[in-house]
């Protein structure tokens, strides 16, 4: 029995193909990779306990955008990275060089797109999971993922310096079609390289479209992939329910107090005596890093005036405890700069009605322009911190 021919770079061809429609393709991933890259890094800069200074608390819609453009902006590689991949896979069939000055090359530019590739569709199916809450590995999500968008945006780097000279070249000139080069196929009946290229950015198109309603309200009809619609009780999704946090009784507890700390300094309040204070509303986004965002609006005790009552400095951080039991981010910390913004609240209310359990019953802080895992619910200790 003959076995079949080992492929050649020529076993794949086809008219469609050219560098010219792969540099073009390559150019808009790169752009979107870069938007993603971007805002990556202001995502990233919120965790930043030890950072030199702090994400400013205006605009209070800041993350709610930074954050939507960094899920649009990946989803919209997806369609781009697929099409650029069947344009140039081929290549890894290629003719091994004999000469070992060009072999060790040819190794070692097949070596850097392969951690480009690999890196690529590992962010991408990483994102596309945490938007779903589906973690099926057992490392930290957001550390993997910031340390291997250095290493897909670092190889992309080197991949654009060494192939500069042929995307100048594309961009040089229109783009070319089969029937019109030097050798033209005759018999190709295919797409135009054109069409190509146009239905891969209408692709990239459609999947911003068909998810942006995390993001944009108007768009929610229409936003048929969305992982979250933007709705929810009291008009505001719901991430972690009391349930899953494991505060279905605390949360209820007739005993239930709010502890203020600073050094010796102690208070206690009851929901009761909270809501006996002077009562603010201010109308805020809750943005979270999967992407999605609500505007509603929020009423409650301003954060400033608690930390008064215990004498906080002005610039001191403050650890917020919740009763949570399970899942991350059951303690937190508030820069000062958002602990003594004005609209920041320890909130009783939303949208006009009581919270409820799953939105942080008893109290749950609200500040503006803040990721929504570090809105913490059932908060149950804020802890000044020198």
């Amino acid at each position: 029995m003959r076995r079949p021919p080992v492929p050649t770079e020529a076993s794949f061809a086809s008219p469609a193909r050219h560098e010219a429609l792969t540099a073009r393709i390559g150019t808009y991933l790169g752009i979107a990779f870069g938007l993603c890259f971007a805002t990556g890094l202001i995502s990233h800069w919120y965790y930043l306990y030890d950072a030199p200074f702090f994400p400013p608390t205006h605009p209070v819609w800041g993350y709610r955008i930074t954050q939507g453009v960094h899920i649009l902006s990946g989803i919209a590689a997806i369609p781009l990275l697929l099409v650029k991949l069947w344009s140039v896979y081929p290549k890894l069939f290629a003719a091994i060089p004999r000469d070992r000055r060009l072999l060790a090359l040819d190794l070692a530019e097949k070596g850097s797109i392969a951690v480009l590739v690999a890196s690529s569709i590992f962010q991408l199916a990483m994102g596309l999971a945490n938007q779903a809450h589906w973690y099926p590995f057992s490392f930290s999500f957001r550390s993997t993922h910031y340390a291997v968008a250095w290493i897909a945006i670092g190889s992309l780097v080197v991949h654009i310096a060494v192939k500069l000279p042929i995307i100048r070249r594309a961009w040089a000139a229109p783009l070319p079609e089969p029937g019109n080069e030097p050798e033209p196929d005759a018999s190709y009946a295919g797409p135009s390289r054109r069409t190509i290229l146009r239905t891969a950015l209408l692709a990239s198109g459609v999947a911003v479209l068909a998810a942006a309603g995390n993001t944009v309200p108007w768009l929610r009809r229409i936003s048929v992939f969305a992982v979250r619609d933007g709705e929810g009780p009291q008009g505001v999704p719901i991430n972690r329910s009391a349930v899953a946090a494991g505060v279905t009784e605390t949360a209820r507890a007739n005993d239930f107090e709010v502890t203020l700390l600073h050094g010796d300094r102690e208070v206690a309040l009851t929901r009761a005596q909270l809501e006996s204070m002077t009562q603010r509303t201010e109308s805020l986004p809750i943005a979270c890093v999967e992407g999605w965002s609500a505007s509603a609006t929020w009423s409650g005790v301003r954060f400033s005036e608690l930390l008064d009552l215990v004498e906080a400095p002005k610039d001191a951080n403050i650890k917020v405890t919740s009763l949570q039991t399970k899942g991350a981010f059951g303690v937190t910390q508030i820069p000062a700069p958002s602990a003594r913004d004005p609209r920041t609240l320890l909130a009783l209310q939303l949208n006009g009605g009581d919270l409820t359990i799953d939105h942080g019953f008893p109290c749950r802080l609200i500040a503006p322009n803040r990721p929504g895992v570090f809105q913490t619910k059932w908060v149950t200790e804020l802890e000044v911190l020198s």
